[in-house]
């Protein structure tokens, strides 16, 4: 890795924070609507370890809808082999760009209760569903995959939950009408539950760069070497962040960033590129896609600057 990173990093920090105060927080979690416009992280961690960050990145967030590519980790473990993954998971939910917002019912009304893909709320209800079916602590054990990739506790924070809760009925809706197809084995609550626990996991923007990793390392978790997936399945949920992973602007971060990203609305986004790094950022101004704004930025500005284009 460049012997400069850090001062690549402070560079893209000052290019990207000012944009922040052009996005808006989102409005129907409170405590995410009056998170401090200002606050602003990134960290780089790479695959020997080497951790570089800069601003607030070892201030907790809730993880939100990142926690996806996690839980989808979990449900592909525990699917059995291969023909379990492909009949438990992808006959279930799909693998294409959604081209709508990550909580819109209108498209999985027309393809009859079928997530497109397992980044958009539906899918990642699907794939709870999933990981229910093998896992009765499935919200506990998406919190304990975090923990041991972090190298740190993850906890929950109520609050958000709470408060996710509380604004939930529009994934209610989506989960009561998948289950109308027939596309969810356990109940609305259940899934739901399973979902909001998820989304409510705090975590650092340092310990996301560190979580996030064993998908840019085969699947192996560099820290223990241990195998969290194998090498096709890292590679598959890879592909989906880098499609579908930033909700219905995915093209447009694809074409400004070029590796494989998860956003999510507490204003994190973190980042793979293979065989060198993970990274995240935090920023929460969000663009009306639902991802950071300057976080969009900051990334666009490393990959420019670390020409990681070229690799």
């Amino acid at each position: 890795m460049d012997a400069d990173l850090d001062e690549v990093l402070q560079a893209v920090a000052e290019a990207a924070r000012p944009r922040a105060s052009q996005g808006r927080t989102p409005s129907y979690i409170e405590s995410l609507a009056h998170a401090d416009q200002d606050s602003f992280a990134i960290a780089v961690v790479e695959m020997d370890g080497t951790e570089h960050a800069v601003g607030d990145a070892d201030q907790p967030v809730a993880i939100q809808s990142i926690s996806k590519v996690f839980t989808l980790a979990l449900a592909m473990q525990a699917a059995d082999g291969a023909e379990g993954v492909a009949e438990e998971l992808w006959r279930r939910v799909g693998v294409e760009p959604s081209g709508d917002p990550y909580n819109s019912l209108v498209q999985l009304e027309r393809e009859r209760g079928v997530p497109r893909n397992p980044m958009i709320n539906a899918g990642a209800l699907v794939v709870d569903d999933v990981l229910l079916d093998h896992r009765s602590d499935a919200p506990e054990a998406v919190v304990e995959l975090l923990s041991q990739l972090a190298g740190e506790p993850v906890t929950i924070d109520d609050l958000v939950r709470q408060e996710t809760a509380e604004s939930a009925s529009r994934n209610r809706a989506i989960a009561h009408l998948m289950a109308s197809f027939g596309n969810l084995t356990h109940t609305v609550d259940e899934v739901l539950d399973a979902y909001l626990h998820q989304c409510a996991a705090a975590i650092t923007t340092r310990q996301l760069a560190r979580a996030i990793r064993f998908l840019g390392n085969d699947g192996v978790d560099p820290a223990t070497g241990r195998t969290v997936l194998e090498p096709e399945r890292a590679r598959r949920v890879a592909a989906l962040m880098l499609t579908c992973g930033t909700y219905d602007s995915a093209g447009q971060f694809a074409f400004d960033v070029g590796f494989p990203c998860k956003s999510g609305v507490s204003g994190a986004i973190v980042g793979i590129v293979r065989h060198r790094f993970g990274v995240c950022v935090w920023s929460p101004p969000l663009e009306e896609s639902g991802n950071s704004l300057a976080g969009h930025v900051a990334l666009h500005e490393l990959a420019q600057r670390l020409d990681l284009w070229t690799h």
